[in-house]
């Protein structure tokens, strides 16, 4: 027999149904208001393709390599550069560079300081020992295309600190474990440190 009764347990269904609903909802918006509360991490690939920049507010860091420090400056990737890239690196002193060797012009311009460029040979199967070619304050040098080359902050006691400008941008990177490495052997590395986390995946050309 039917009953117009309605019972305890029906009432109490749609009650706890409708508890849930708001308790997730506050959930949700107490997770909302944490997250806009905690630090955001400075982007270590800012996109900023204004006119004018402060050098001083662009992303620093030494990518792993111990005395060093890089600024890319004007960026194909994070700056829509399509020719030339320009960098602002910092060698500490008696620190060097990996030694490497790229397909695209470089044009270095000292800023401050005084050190060593180490060049390599392209005739032998390997780099063989480098040249020693002294570099200072407001000098400017030049590294031909795919010579191996390393920079030597060779002053003891201040950082080295150069403008770097490359052609064909991103800059891929071969790199020696040390001067007898033969050519075929050297590690390409692309995309290097800094473009990292701007470019995810490989392209198919070197």
């Amino acid at each position: 027999m039917a009953s117009g009764h309605t019972t305890a347990a029906s009432v109490r269904g749609p009650r706890f149904a409708g508890a849930g609903r708001r308790g997730a909802l506050l959930l949700a918006l107490l997770l909302a208001a944490a997250a806009a509360l905690l630090p955001v991490a400075e982007p270590s690939c800012p996109r900023d393709n204004s006119v004018v920049k402060d050098i001083n507010k662009m992303h620093q860091s030494n990518y792993g390599i111990g005395g060093f420090s890089h600024i890319t400056v004007a960026g194909a990737l994070a700056h829509g550069m399509k020719e030339v890239e320009v960098w602002l690196q910092t060698i500490s002193a008696g620190q060097r560079t990996p030694i490497h060797r790229h397909s695209c012009e470089e044009v270095f311009v000292v800023l401050k300081g005084r050190g060593t460029l180490l060049l390599g040979s392209t005739s032998l199967p390997y780099p063989g020992t480098p040249q020693e070619i002294p570099v200072f304050q407001n000098s400017t040098f030049t590294v031909p295309i795919n010579y191996p080359h390393q920079v030597w902050n060779s002053d003891e006691h201040e950082d080295l600190q150069v403008l770097v400008i490359i052609s064909r941008p991103p800059v891929k990177i071969f790199l020696y474990e040390d001067w007898s490495m033969p050519h075929t052997a050297a590690k390409l590395k692309f995309p290097f440190v800094w473009d990292e986390d701007c470019l995810d995946a490989p392209k198919d050309e070197l």
